[in-house]
Protein backbone atom coordinates (compact mmCIF):
# COMPACT_ATOMS: atom_id res chain seq x y z
CA UNK A 1 0.00 0.00 0.00
CA UNK A 2 1.52 3.38 -0.94
CA UNK A 3 1.98 6.30 1.42
CA UNK A 4 -0.06 9.61 0.02
CA UNK A 5 2.25 12.64 0.08
CA UNK A 6 2.02 16.23 0.11
CA UNK A 7 2.55 17.56 -2.85
CA UNK A 8 3.13 21.60 -3.81
CA UNK A 9 3.19 23.22 -6.65
CA UNK A 10 4.96 26.62 -7.01
CA UNK A 11 4.03 28.38 -10.29
CA UNK A 12 6.18 31.53 -10.30
CA UNK A 13 5.80 32.31 -13.87
CA UNK A 14 3.61 34.21 -16.18
CA UNK A 15 1.43 31.89 -17.81
CA UNK A 16 1.99 32.80 -21.25
CA UNK A 17 5.28 33.23 -23.39
CA UNK A 18 7.31 30.16 -21.43
CA UNK A 19 6.01 26.48 -21.58
CA UNK A 20 6.40 26.46 -17.48
CA UNK A 21 2.94 27.35 -16.18
CA UNK A 22 1.70 24.13 -19.22
CA UNK A 23 4.28 21.90 -17.88
CA UNK A 24 2.79 22.62 -14.37
CA UNK A 25 -0.33 21.74 -15.04
CA UNK A 26 -0.08 18.37 -16.63
CA UNK A 27 2.44 17.30 -14.02
CA UNK A 28 -0.60 18.35 -11.05
CA UNK A 29 -3.06 16.56 -13.33
CA UNK A 30 -0.43 13.30 -13.46
CA UNK A 31 -0.17 13.34 -9.01
CA UNK A 32 -3.64 13.76 -8.91
CA UNK A 33 -4.48 10.90 -11.24
CA UNK A 34 -1.91 8.99 -8.52
CA UNK A 35 -4.10 9.96 -5.27
CA UNK A 36 -1.11 12.16 -3.94
CA UNK A 37 -2.35 15.22 -1.84
CA UNK A 38 -2.07 17.82 -4.34
CA UNK A 39 -1.95 21.63 -3.68
CA UNK A 40 -0.64 24.87 -5.87
CA UNK A 41 0.93 27.95 -5.15
CA UNK A 42 1.00 30.85 -7.35
CA UNK A 43 3.46 33.96 -6.70
CA UNK A 44 5.43 36.33 -8.20
CA UNK A 45 4.39 36.49 -11.93
CA UNK A 46 2.67 32.96 -11.21
CA UNK A 47 -0.29 34.74 -9.66
CA UNK A 48 -1.33 35.90 -13.58
CA UNK A 49 -1.62 31.97 -14.26
CA UNK A 50 -5.09 32.47 -12.42
CA UNK A 51 -6.79 36.10 -13.78
CA UNK A 52 -10.02 35.66 -15.40
CA UNK A 53 -10.78 36.69 -18.61
CA UNK A 54 -6.61 35.47 -20.18
CA UNK A 55 -7.03 36.47 -24.26
CA UNK A 56 -4.60 34.34 -25.81
CA UNK A 57 -5.39 34.84 -29.18
CA UNK A 58 -2.12 37.29 -30.22
CA UNK A 59 -0.02 34.08 -29.39
CA UNK A 60 0.86 31.02 -30.55
CA UNK A 61 -0.92 28.97 -27.35
CA UNK A 62 -3.91 27.69 -26.29
CA UNK A 63 -5.89 29.05 -23.71
CA UNK A 64 -5.17 26.61 -20.62
CA UNK A 65 -7.26 28.57 -17.75
CA UNK A 66 -10.25 26.84 -18.34
CA UNK A 67 -8.43 23.24 -17.35
CA UNK A 68 -7.93 25.24 -13.92
CA UNK A 69 -11.26 25.20 -13.39
CA UNK A 70 -11.91 21.67 -13.65
CA UNK A 71 -8.54 20.85 -10.99
CA UNK A 72 -11.49 19.74 -9.05
CA UNK A 73 -13.01 17.26 -9.98
CA UNK A 74 -9.10 15.72 -10.45
CA UNK A 75 -8.65 16.27 -6.33
CA UNK A 76 -7.28 19.31 -6.25
CA UNK A 77 -8.42 20.95 -3.17
CA UNK A 78 -6.35 23.62 -2.41
CA UNK A 79 -5.00 26.33 -4.54
CA UNK A 80 -2.90 29.16 -2.79
CA UNK A 81 -1.88 32.52 -4.23
CA UNK A 82 0.42 34.89 -2.91
CA UNK A 83 -1.07 37.83 -0.81
CA UNK A 84 1.91 40.12 -1.60
CA UNK A 85 2.26 38.48 -5.30
CA UNK A 86 -1.20 39.89 -5.67
CA UNK A 87 -1.39 43.44 -4.38
CA UNK A 88 2.54 44.09 -5.96
CA UNK A 89 0.62 43.38 -9.32
CA UNK A 90 -2.42 45.55 -8.58
CA UNK A 91 -4.84 42.39 -8.12
CA UNK A 92 -7.39 41.61 -5.62
CA UNK A 93 -8.82 38.08 -5.65
CA UNK A 94 -11.85 39.69 -7.09
CA UNK A 95 -9.44 39.44 -10.30
CA UNK A 96 -9.23 35.79 -9.84
CA UNK A 97 -11.15 32.70 -11.28
CA UNK A 98 -12.88 30.38 -8.75
CA UNK A 99 -12.41 26.48 -9.06
CA UNK A 100 -15.02 24.75 -7.20
CA UNK A 101 -14.75 21.43 -5.29
CA UNK A 102 -16.53 18.46 -4.61
CA UNK A 103 -16.32 15.22 -2.74
CA UNK A 104 -18.61 12.94 -4.79
CA UNK A 105 -18.81 10.52 -1.66
CA UNK A 106 -19.45 12.13 1.30
CA UNK A 107 -20.98 15.68 -0.81
CA UNK A 108 -18.89 17.77 0.78
CA UNK A 109 -18.40 20.87 -1.36
CA UNK A 110 -16.24 23.99 -1.64
CA UNK A 111 -17.31 27.11 -3.81
CA UNK A 112 -13.62 28.65 -4.46
CA UNK A 113 -10.76 26.47 -3.36
CA UNK A 114 -8.65 29.55 -4.35
CA UNK A 115 -7.34 31.33 -1.43
CA UNK A 116 -5.23 34.20 -0.89
CA UNK A 117 -2.83 33.51 2.15
CA UNK A 118 0.22 35.75 4.05
CA UNK A 119 4.38 34.92 3.81
CA UNK A 120 4.19 33.20 7.42
CA UNK A 121 0.63 30.80 5.61
CA UNK A 122 3.40 30.85 2.86
CA UNK A 123 5.62 29.10 4.89
CA UNK A 124 3.87 27.06 6.94
CA UNK A 125 2.48 24.98 3.91
CA UNK A 126 5.60 24.84 1.87
CA UNK A 127 7.12 23.18 5.44
CA UNK A 128 3.95 20.92 5.35
CA UNK A 129 5.22 19.93 2.19
CA UNK A 130 6.38 16.24 1.51
CA UNK A 131 7.18 17.49 -2.03
CA UNK A 132 7.91 21.16 -4.29
CA UNK A 133 7.83 21.16 -7.37
CA UNK A 134 8.81 24.87 -8.26
CA UNK A 135 7.86 26.33 -12.08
Amino acid sequence: MSEIKKFMYLNRRAPYGTIYAWESLEVVLIGAAFDQEVSLMFVDDGVFQLVKGSDTSESDMKNFLPTYRTLGDYGVRHMFVDQASLEARGLTTDDLIQVEWEDWETEEEVDNIVEAVDADKFKELMAESDVVFSF
